[in-house]
């Protein structure tokens, strides 16, 4: 019998206990992890803006990929605080649940709402340096090796007497973090997005590592979350010209709405909570909805557009085209789960409906003209959708059976979902090949004849009515729409193959761009990935070796002996088509050598803009964004 007793019962003191799970207080040690450290810093600034206190905050990227987040706010208290018996700057870093966030006092409204944002940072990093600004006094403190004090807060000089502001510089610890290289562009988005939500805040974003780039980018967004309405809708056509705004406010609950139409077909809706992306909504966007199809429909009925034996419209057809700012500022927020991805307040419901409804009922009536294209938008996504029940039912009917017998789908003879995965291979050719070197017991087929039909501009109605969109439905077995199950999903892994060039790219796309918006929870649930065929082959004697990339072939040839080098033989790869099925087998498929890039949908915002961009109809946004990453272009197939 193992000996258990008080000895192995471990008792974690101050910030031992995030160093020991860290997990528990920023979610992961990966990549996100790591940037969600600046959101912990830069969320106490915004504190600040919030109550009125901060105008500037500035974020750099040190040439050591260490951060400094400075910030002109009252500044971090600097007297010695009762309960510790140290100074309140030192307390804030080193105390978990020490900070202004509780008892109403310090903030009314917070975004970091547990109080435990800066000593979790202390706690992850090799070092952390603050400096205040106060009472005409520079003070500083230091900490080191998770949050241990190696220099007390200090008056190290003077300032202007009526200069005030924190300065935190942290660097992470690489034994904790598996990787402490911060990515410029993860950080400019969300700079970007606290920028819209918090209009007039002067944000700064600045990269020293980059030694061309001194000026870095600012971020002022005067109109708030009506500019980030417009920066969304980049690239679309707006059926009114106006970016609706509505707000109300009451027991302290702020509550406000940005939004406009669009010709598109997709709903762009996105909803925050104190700048928290509340990402599977809650009370505040359950009351917007409610509101938005009730509203529609009442000034439709009175205004004769809707007829008497018209049924009402329903929420996806109002919906249709819609981009949606949601924005609520709480004093108290109660999320649901972990990860604060939906606000339960009750009381935000009919508040939210009811400014939204008072709102948006004005602006139908002081714009008629307006308020008749939204409606016959909605009357159009309306009868599409009927179009669309009718072509589900049919595929609903339509079986595996029928699927194989044309020939499309060669399934695998496993039934059980957690092993099996379906590749979805570019053209017959490849398909061939692909049938002949799976493991059939896990592996199935769907060999796709050309280009599917691009649903960026198109409805539901018209895809179901594309025969290669009707195979893959049915092939997954969860239906689409509202008889969507992800449950009954038939393959674990769905792997995109295609040619290593221009068309094989463009079909990936035009499959995500389907998946994206017809099946965003398969995207969601990491079951989608791109296989890597080889971009080369190196033969030398008996020996045969793929690469994937021109930096791993030439490292690869770099690491022959000078004679061997000097024979190998090298072969760019042209198309799946092109290999047999023992070189697809071993270089795409097989489960022991293959190589799968997982598709992930980390931002929606971001992954919404890139599909309308990349598959809209507007060419001028495209044309932009080809011109701006031209340069990073590798391996052009012209």
């Amino acid at each position: 019998m193992d000996d258990y007793g008080v000895k192995d019962i471990q008792v974690l003191e101050g910030l031992e206990a995030v160093r020991k799970r860290p997990g528990m207080y920023i979610g992961t040690t990966d990549v996100k992890g790591l940037h969600h450290l600046v959101w912990e810093i830069v969320d106490n600034s915004i504190d600040e803006a919030l109550a009125g206190y901060c105008n500037n905050i500035e974020i750099i990227v040190n040439k050591d990929n260490s951060i400094t987040v400075k910030d002109d706010g009252r500044g971090i208290p600097v007297g010695i605080h009762p309960k510790t018996g140290i100074s309140t700057v030192e307390t804030v870093y080193t105390v978990l649940h020490a900070g202004g966030k509780f008892g109403g006092g310090g903030y009314k409204v917070s975004g970091g709402l547990h109080g435990v944002g800066a000593s979790v940072v202390n706690a992850l990093s090799k070092w952390v340096t603050v400096t205040v600004y106060k009472d005409g006094k520079v003070y500083e403190t230091k900490f080191e090796n998770g949050g241990k004090i190696v220099q007390k807060l200090t008056v190290v000089g003077d300032c202007e007497p009526n200069r005030t502001g924190t300065v935190v510089s942290f660097k992470p610890d690489p034994e904790i973090f598996d990787t402490d290289i911060y990515d410029y562009e993860t950080l400019k988005v969300r700079t970007r997005e606290l920028a819209f939500l918090n209009k007039g805040l002067r944000l700064t974003l600045r990269d020293d590592r980059d030694e061309e780039d001194t000026q870095g980018d600012i971020f002022l967004y005067e109109g708030g979350i009506s500019e980030y309405v417009k920066f969304i809708n980049q690239g679309k056509t707006p059926l009114h010209e106006d970016i609706i705004h509505l707000n109300g406010e009451k027991n302290d609950i702020q509550f406000e709405v940005a939004m406009q139409y669009t010709d598109g077909y997709s709903e762009n809706i996105y909803s925050f909570v104190n700048n928290i992306n509340t990402h599977d909504g809650g009370t505040h966007e359950d009351g917007v909805k409610r509101a938005l199809v009730r509203v529609i429909n009442s000034y439709a009925r009175k205004n004769k557009i809707l007829k008497d034996a018209d049924e009402n419209l329903r929420d996806e057809d109002v919906r249709e085209g819609l981009t949606m700012i949601i924005s609520c500022k709480h004093p108290n927020p109660q999320f649901e789960g972990q990860t604060k991805g939906r606000l339960g307040n009750s009381e935000v419901k009919n508040l939210a409906d009811n400014v939204f409804a008072e709102g948006f009922e004005q602006f139908l009536l002081e714009n008629p003209e307006d308020a008749r294209i939204i409606i016959n938008k909605a009357i159009l996504a309306r009868n599409a959708r009927i179009a669309a029940k009718k072509a589900r039912e049919a595929t609903r009917k339509s079986d595996l059976a029928t699927t194989n017998f044309f020939g499309k789908l060669s399934d695998c003879k496993s039934k059980d979902p957690s092993e099996s995965e379906i590749f979805i291979v570019e053209g017959d050719s490849a398909g061939g090949s692909a049938k002949k070197g799976r493991d059939s017991m896990t592996q199935a087929i769907l060999p796709l004849r050309g280009k599917i039909l691009n649903v960026e501009k198109a409805r539901l109605d018209k895809a179901l009515g594309n025969e290669e969109i009707k195979s893959i439905i049915t092939a997954f077995g969860t239906g689409i729409g509202e008889y969507f199950d992800l449950s009954k999903l038939r393959y674990d892994k769905i792997i995109i193959m295609t040619d290593a060039d221009v068309d094989g790219a463009h079909i990936r796309v035009l499959l995500l761009t389907l998946f994206y918006r017809f099946f965003r929870p398969i995207v969601e649930a990491g079951h989608v990935y791109a296989a890597q065929p080889p971009l080369f082959r190196i033969m030398h004697g008996k020996t045969r070796k793929y690469t994937l990339t021109e930096e791993e072939k030439d490292e690869y040839l770099a690491s022959l002996p000078e004679g061997v080098r000097n024979r190998a033989e090298i072969a760019r790869m042209k198309g799946l088509g092109e290999m047999d099925a023992e070189e697809l087998n071993e270089t795409t498929m097989d489960i022991n050598k293959r190589v799968l890039r997982k598709i992930t949908v980390n931002d929606l915002i971001a992954a919404d803009a890139i599909f309308e961009k990349l598959m809209g109809d507007e060419v001028e946004p495209r044309r932009e964004f080809i011109e701006q990453n031209a340069v990073n272009v590798k391996n052009l197939d012209i």
